[in-house]
């Protein structure tokens, strides 16, 4: 069943106690790439607060105390393949790159290359974060599925449960990144052609289904937009529902995204956009 979580202490399960030593040991890995990238830092941050907000919601669920802390460690983890990709190819575009999800995982494995290319040879071994197999077997699924687009059909509830409360998660935290970034940096618009820019019909179908809009049907030069903020649509738990209208992010992306006003050239755009919004907040 969906949002179902079977709450079961395990037997090496990472505990309050083991989390400064897992801290210690990602923020260890973390170092090896140069922190004063302001893109590095920026993951980072979104990693600290994508892992708090998987504890709040795990909680929030009234799981166990150990599944509280496995739901930690796989926000703490999720996005581990991000670091050597920035350093690979300078981008957090899988498109343009690979696959950070994959990536991730090779680095949890030990693998010293990644599609031909040579990881930096930071230590991200699993071993040093979790070493019950039931727990790694959670964490290597949330590693792997959360920025897929739907999860598969055939997961099993237990495992489903911790990879919708980390994709939930990375969810609210990139509607705020998103709408803090620099809309170049994004989109690929200056403010000018931003102004200018256009939603597709494809965009506004999945607004009116109230579903998640996939890469390959973003046509339109503002869809990036829409697809993030379409991203709240398929937020499973009500404690991440809260806390995403708590924090105001989502009304931020909106009413100004990319510190910008959403005053646009085209009467189409206006009008598609007041019903993005009247969708949305």
């Amino acid at each position: 069943m969906r949002g179902s979580c079977v709450a079961i202490e395990k037997e090496g399960s990472v505990t309050n106690a083991d989390r400064s030593a897992v801290q210690r040991a990602f923020d260890a890995y973390v170092a090896a790439f140069d922190m004063s990238d302001t893109c590095i830092a920026m993951k980072y941050d979104h990693t600290m607060r994508v892992a708090k907000l998987c504890e709040k919601t795990a909680s929030a669920k009234g799981m166990s105390a150990a599944d509280v802390d496995t739901a930690w460690l796989c926000g703490l983890l999720h996005d581990i393949g991000r670091f050597e990709q920035l350093r690979i190819w300078r981008t957090f575009k899988d498109a343009a790159s690979c696959s950070h999800a994959r990536l991730g995982l090779a680095v949890l494995d030990g693998d010293s290359t990644f599609n031909g290319k040579a990881l930096a040879g930071a230590d991200g071994r699993m071993k040093l974060f979790c070493v019950d197999g039931d727990i790694v077997a959670i964490v290597r699924s949330a590693v792997a599925l959360h920025s897929d687009l739907s999860l598969p059909d055939d997961l099993d509830a237990r495992t489903r449960c911790f990879c919708e409360i980390v994709r939930d998660a990375d969810k609210v935290d990139i509607v705020r990144v998103f709408g803090q970034s620099d809309v170049h940096d994004v989109l690929g618009l200056t403010p000018g052609e931003f102004a200018n820019g256009e939603i597709s019909d494809a965009a506004m179908t999945a607004v009116r289904e109230r579903r998640c809009l996939s890469h390959a049907d973003r046509k339109g030069s503002l869809d990036g937009l829409i697809g993030v903020a379409c991203l709240p649509f398929e937020i499973v738990n009500d404690s991440a529902k809260g806390e995403l209208a708590r924090l105001g992010y989502l009304r931020e992306l909106l009413d100004r995204p990319f510190g910008l006003a959403p005053t646009f050239s085209s009467a189409e755009t206006r009008r598609k956009y007041a019903e993005v919004r009247g969708a949305l907040l």
